[in-house]
């Protein structure tokens, strides 16, 4: 799976949690969840495509545990192991090529027993 890297915005993760590669198990051992940005605005409004850094950028609450949700109190970043795999590589114009190559990134984390978030 392709990674576009910084071209829509720094090459960070979200909330600063580890880098995998999607494509290689090995990169996230025991992973529960894998996120993987879909940057595509071909079928939407124009700008859809940098949702996934934006979200990756904004996302600045401490890394202390102190982000504990409301219904089950609980912190997922510290409950579960969770990697980001960066953005799958999508091609603006040519949708169907692009829900193949998102599912085919899915597809590769499934098998894993990790669930694939796809962050849009």
């Amino acid at each position: 799976m392709a990674r576009y890297g910084p071209q829509f915005g720094p090459d960070i993760t979200f909330l600063g949690i580890v880098r995998c590669d999607g494509v290689d198990p090995a990169t996230y051992p025991g992973a529960d969840v894998v996120i993987l940005g879909a940057p595509f605005d071909g079928c939407s409004r124009s700008g859809a495509r940098f949702g996934p850094q934006y979200i990756r950028q904004i996302c600045d609450l401490a890394h202390d545990g102190s982000r504990p949700s409301l219904a089950p109190c609980a912190d997922g970043l510290t409950d579960l192991r969770v990697y980001d795999a960066g953005d799958v590589e999508m091609f603006c114009g040519d949708a169907a090529r692009s829900v193949r190559d998102l599912q085919a990134a899915v597809h590769a984390v499934a098998p894993t027993g990790a669930i694939p978030l796809d962050g849009r």
